[in-house]
């Protein structure tokens, strides 16, 4: 996330976040935004702590997770936070039209 200082620094755009839990042994966080599509496949943007960014398969991430709950995600989400990013927190991925409107890959 970049930042300008022209006087008072510029904010961010709120982005939208899927807090998901892995399933298994170590039950890792993994954050999913949604609307930010990174390939022309329709990957989205995904961060963990270890691996931090990548692109992911929204419904193969949502398949093998479970909703996190607010104490497992708050770690993710301060660090989310201290990078720059503004943070709405969803249960649920938005719609596809609403994604569709933020995906640089539409012809």
């Amino acid at each position: 996330m970049n930042r300008t200082n022209e006087g008072a620094a510029q904010l961010e755009p709120e982005t939208i976040v899927l807090f998901r839990k892995w399933r298994g042994e170590d039950h890792g966080i993994l954050a999913l935004f949604p609307c930010l599509i990174e390939t022309p496949r329709g990957d989205v943007l995904s961060y963990e702590h270890i691996g931090q960014h990548g692109a992911a398969d929204l419904r193969g991430c949502i398949d093998r997770t479970v909703p996190a709950k607010p104490e497992e995600y708050a770690a993710l989400k301060r660090e989310l936070e201290t990078i720059g990013y503004r943070l709405i927190v969803r249960k649920r991925s938005p719609s596809w039209s609403e994604r569709a409107k933020h995906n640089p890959f539409r012809k």
